[in-house]
Protein backbone atom coordinates (compact mmCIF):
# COMPACT_ATOMS: atom_id res chain seq x y z
CA UNK A 1 0.00 0.00 0.00
CA UNK A 2 1.24 3.48 -0.86
CA UNK A 3 2.17 5.26 2.41
CA UNK A 4 1.27 8.60 0.80
CA UNK A 5 -2.42 9.38 1.17
CA UNK A 6 -2.37 12.62 -0.83
CA UNK A 7 0.20 14.63 -2.77
CA UNK A 8 -0.17 18.39 -3.18
CA UNK A 9 2.81 19.38 -5.28
CA UNK A 10 5.88 18.93 -3.12
CA UNK A 11 3.71 18.41 -0.04
CA UNK A 12 2.86 14.84 0.88
CA UNK A 13 0.21 13.80 3.36
CA UNK A 14 1.06 10.31 4.58
CA UNK A 15 -1.31 7.75 6.02
CA UNK A 16 0.85 7.51 9.14
CA UNK A 17 0.31 11.19 9.88
CA UNK A 18 -3.42 10.95 9.14
CA UNK A 19 -3.81 7.98 11.48
CA UNK A 20 -1.84 9.68 14.26
CA UNK A 21 -4.03 12.78 13.92
CA UNK A 22 -7.15 10.61 14.13
CA UNK A 23 -5.63 8.80 17.13
CA UNK A 24 -5.11 12.05 19.04
CA UNK A 25 -8.59 13.32 18.10
CA UNK A 26 -10.38 10.16 19.22
CA UNK A 27 -8.17 10.00 22.30
CA UNK A 28 -9.17 13.56 23.12
CA UNK A 29 -12.88 12.75 22.82
CA UNK A 30 -12.55 9.72 25.10
CA UNK A 31 -10.39 11.56 27.62
CA UNK A 32 -12.83 14.48 27.71
CA UNK A 33 -15.74 12.11 28.33
CA UNK A 34 -13.92 10.42 31.21
CA UNK A 35 -12.75 13.76 32.65
CA UNK A 36 -16.31 15.12 32.55
CA UNK A 37 -17.59 11.99 34.30
CA UNK A 38 -14.98 12.59 37.01
CA UNK A 39 -16.25 16.12 37.52
CA UNK A 40 -13.07 17.84 36.33
CA UNK A 41 -13.36 21.40 34.91
CA UNK A 42 -14.64 21.74 31.34
CA UNK A 43 -11.30 23.18 30.24
CA UNK A 44 -9.33 20.29 31.72
CA UNK A 45 -9.15 18.05 28.63
CA UNK A 46 -8.20 20.96 26.36
CA UNK A 47 -5.42 22.06 28.70
CA UNK A 48 -4.17 18.52 29.17
CA UNK A 49 -3.92 17.82 25.44
CA UNK A 50 -2.05 21.08 24.94
CA UNK A 51 0.64 19.47 27.12
CA UNK A 52 0.13 15.91 25.96
CA UNK A 53 0.46 16.20 22.19
CA UNK A 54 3.91 17.85 22.02
CA UNK A 55 5.33 15.96 25.01
CA UNK A 56 4.12 12.55 23.79
CA UNK A 57 5.46 13.13 20.27
CA UNK A 58 8.80 14.45 21.52
CA UNK A 59 9.13 11.60 24.01
CA UNK A 60 8.21 8.96 21.43
CA UNK A 61 10.62 10.36 18.87
CA UNK A 62 13.56 10.80 21.24
CA UNK A 63 13.10 7.29 22.57
CA UNK A 64 13.08 5.87 19.03
CA UNK A 65 16.18 7.89 18.12
CA UNK A 66 18.25 7.19 21.24
CA UNK A 67 17.15 3.66 22.14
CA UNK A 68 16.12 1.93 18.91
CA UNK A 69 18.00 3.46 15.98
CA UNK A 70 20.76 5.82 17.19
CA UNK A 71 23.17 4.90 14.38
CA UNK A 72 20.67 5.67 11.64
CA UNK A 73 19.44 8.96 13.08
CA UNK A 74 22.80 10.29 14.24
CA UNK A 75 24.23 9.63 10.79
CA UNK A 76 21.15 11.29 9.22
CA UNK A 77 20.25 13.95 11.82
CA UNK A 78 17.75 15.75 9.58
CA UNK A 79 15.67 12.55 9.62
CA UNK A 80 15.04 13.04 13.33
CA UNK A 81 12.46 15.65 12.38
CA UNK A 82 10.71 13.50 9.73
CA UNK A 83 8.12 12.07 12.12
CA UNK A 84 5.60 11.61 9.29
CA UNK A 85 7.79 8.76 8.04
CA UNK A 86 7.18 6.83 11.26
CA UNK A 87 9.55 6.07 14.09
CA UNK A 88 7.60 6.89 17.25
CA UNK A 89 8.31 4.58 20.20
CA UNK A 90 5.33 3.88 22.43
CA UNK A 91 7.44 3.68 25.59
CA UNK A 92 8.79 7.16 24.91
CA UNK A 93 5.27 8.39 24.25
CA UNK A 94 4.24 7.04 27.65
CA UNK A 95 7.04 8.96 29.34
CA UNK A 96 5.94 12.15 27.60
CA UNK A 97 2.32 11.50 28.58
CA UNK A 98 3.26 11.00 32.24
CA UNK A 99 5.17 14.28 32.25
CA UNK A 100 2.00 15.91 30.89
CA UNK A 101 -0.03 14.26 33.67
CA UNK A 102 2.38 15.58 36.30
CA UNK A 103 2.26 19.13 34.91
CA UNK A 104 -1.53 19.27 34.62
CA UNK A 105 -2.01 17.71 38.06
CA UNK A 106 0.06 20.53 39.55
CA UNK A 107 -1.79 23.16 37.57
CA UNK A 108 -5.24 21.98 38.62
CA UNK A 109 -4.16 20.72 42.06
CA UNK A 110 -5.57 17.21 41.57
CA UNK A 111 -3.90 13.90 42.31
CA UNK A 112 -1.54 12.41 39.73
CA UNK A 113 -3.31 9.04 39.68
CA UNK A 114 -6.78 10.55 39.25
CA UNK A 115 -5.59 11.72 35.82
CA UNK A 116 -3.32 8.77 35.03
CA UNK A 117 -6.29 6.42 35.42
CA UNK A 118 -7.94 8.18 32.46
CA UNK A 119 -5.07 7.36 30.08
CA UNK A 120 -5.07 3.59 29.35
CA UNK A 121 -8.21 3.46 27.17
CA UNK A 122 -7.35 6.45 24.93
CA UNK A 123 -3.75 5.21 24.73
CA UNK A 124 -4.75 1.71 23.61
CA UNK A 125 -6.97 3.12 20.87
CA UNK A 126 -4.30 5.52 19.67
CA UNK A 127 -1.63 2.81 19.73
CA UNK A 128 -3.86 0.52 17.64
CA UNK A 129 -4.16 3.18 14.94
CA UNK A 130 -0.45 4.00 15.09
CA UNK A 131 0.49 0.37 14.40
CA UNK A 132 -1.71 0.37 11.31
CA UNK A 133 0.37 3.35 10.20
CA UNK A 134 3.52 1.27 10.74
CA UNK A 135 1.99 -1.47 8.57
CA UNK A 136 1.21 0.96 5.75
CA UNK A 137 4.73 2.39 5.98
CA UNK A 138 6.16 -1.13 5.72
CA UNK A 139 8.28 -0.65 8.86
CA UNK A 140 8.84 -2.82 11.93
CA UNK A 141 8.11 -5.90 9.84
CA UNK A 142 7.80 -9.40 11.22
CA UNK A 143 9.98 -12.44 10.78
CA UNK A 144 9.83 -14.60 7.66
CA UNK A 145 6.74 -16.79 7.70
CA UNK A 146 4.89 -19.28 5.52
CA UNK A 147 1.53 -18.72 7.21
CA UNK A 148 -1.45 -18.01 4.91
CA UNK A 149 -1.69 -14.39 6.08
CA UNK A 150 2.03 -13.63 5.70
CA UNK A 151 2.73 -10.37 3.79
CA UNK A 152 5.32 -9.33 1.22
CA UNK A 153 6.82 -5.99 2.23
CA UNK A 154 8.84 -3.82 -0.12
CA UNK A 155 12.61 -3.89 0.53
CA UNK A 156 12.33 -7.13 2.53
CA UNK A 157 12.92 -10.66 1.32
CA UNK A 158 10.23 -13.31 1.64
CA UNK A 159 6.79 -13.29 3.18
CA UNK A 160 6.60 -11.85 6.68
CA UNK A 161 4.46 -11.90 9.78
CA UNK A 162 2.33 -8.71 9.75
CA UNK A 163 3.60 -8.01 13.26
CA UNK A 164 2.36 -4.42 13.09
CA UNK A 165 -1.20 -5.77 12.76
CA UNK A 166 -0.58 -8.18 15.64
CA UNK A 167 0.38 -5.11 17.68
CA UNK A 168 -2.73 -3.29 16.54
CA UNK A 169 -4.96 -6.25 17.42
CA UNK A 170 -3.26 -6.50 20.81
CA UNK A 171 -4.14 -2.87 21.50
CA UNK A 172 -7.73 -3.32 20.28
CA UNK A 173 -8.13 -6.24 22.70
CA UNK A 174 -6.78 -4.11 25.55
CA UNK A 175 -9.01 -1.20 24.53
CA UNK A 176 -12.16 -3.36 24.54
CA UNK A 177 -11.21 -5.14 27.77
CA UNK A 178 -10.54 -1.93 29.67
CA UNK A 179 -13.75 -0.37 28.42
CA UNK A 180 -15.59 -3.27 30.03
CA UNK A 181 -13.88 -2.92 33.41
CA UNK A 182 -13.42 0.84 33.60
CA UNK A 183 -16.31 1.39 36.02
CA UNK A 184 -15.21 -1.29 38.45
CA UNK A 185 -14.35 0.12 41.85
CA UNK A 186 -10.62 0.16 42.53
CA UNK A 187 -8.21 2.52 44.31
CA UNK A 188 -6.70 5.44 42.40
CA UNK A 189 -3.77 4.36 40.28
CA UNK A 190 -4.76 0.69 40.04
CA UNK A 191 -6.42 1.13 36.65
CA UNK A 192 -3.32 2.87 35.32
CA UNK A 193 -0.92 0.17 36.54
CA UNK A 194 -3.24 -2.58 35.35
CA UNK A 195 -3.06 -0.96 31.92
CA UNK A 196 0.72 -0.90 32.09
CA UNK A 197 0.76 -4.56 33.10
CA UNK A 198 -1.56 -5.70 30.30
CA UNK A 199 0.29 -3.68 27.68
CA UNK A 200 3.72 -4.91 28.78
CA UNK A 201 2.75 -8.60 28.87
CA UNK A 202 1.18 -8.57 25.42
CA UNK A 203 3.99 -6.42 23.99
CA UNK A 204 6.50 -8.96 25.30
CA UNK A 205 4.65 -11.75 23.47
CA UNK A 206 4.20 -9.92 20.15
CA UNK A 207 7.89 -8.99 20.03
CA UNK A 208 8.76 -12.63 19.31
CA UNK A 209 7.22 -12.21 15.84
CA UNK A 210 9.21 -9.08 14.91
CA UNK A 211 12.34 -9.06 12.80
CA UNK A 212 14.41 -7.03 15.23
CA UNK A 213 17.88 -7.39 16.78
CA UNK A 214 17.91 -9.42 19.97
CA UNK A 215 20.21 -9.24 22.96
CA UNK A 216 20.58 -12.49 24.90
CA UNK A 217 17.47 -13.76 23.13
CA UNK A 218 15.19 -10.76 23.74
CA UNK A 219 14.50 -7.54 21.85
CA UNK A 220 15.01 -4.09 23.38
CA UNK A 221 11.26 -3.72 23.94
CA UNK A 222 11.14 -7.07 25.73
CA UNK A 223 13.97 -6.07 28.07
CA UNK A 224 12.03 -2.86 28.79
CA UNK A 225 8.77 -4.79 29.26
CA UNK A 226 10.16 -7.18 31.88
CA UNK A 227 10.85 -4.58 34.60
CA UNK A 228 7.62 -2.80 33.68
CA UNK A 229 5.67 -6.00 34.28
CA UNK A 230 7.28 -6.48 37.69
CA UNK A 231 6.92 -2.82 38.68
CA UNK A 232 3.28 -2.70 37.51
CA UNK A 233 2.42 -5.72 39.65
CA UNK A 234 4.18 -4.23 42.68
CA UNK A 235 2.46 -0.86 42.32
CA UNK A 236 -0.96 -2.42 41.67
CA UNK A 237 -0.71 -4.62 44.78
CA UNK A 238 0.66 -1.76 46.86
CA UNK A 239 -2.17 0.60 45.89
CA UNK A 240 -4.78 -2.13 46.28
CA UNK A 241 -3.65 -2.77 49.86
CA UNK A 242 -4.24 0.89 50.78
CA UNK A 243 -8.02 0.36 50.69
Amino acid sequence: MDPVALSLGVIQIRWYGVLMAVAFFLGYLLFKKFADEKGLPKTFADDFFAYLIPLAIIGARLFAVVVYEPRYYFSNPIKIFYIWEGGLASHGGMIGALIAVYLISKKYKVSFYSIADLLPIPFFLGAALGRIGNFINGELVGKVSDLPWAIKFDKYEGLRHPSQLYESLKNVILFASFLLIRKKKMPEGCFFWLGGLGYSILRFIVEFYKDLPSYNGLTTAQWISLPLIVFSVIMFVRLKKKV
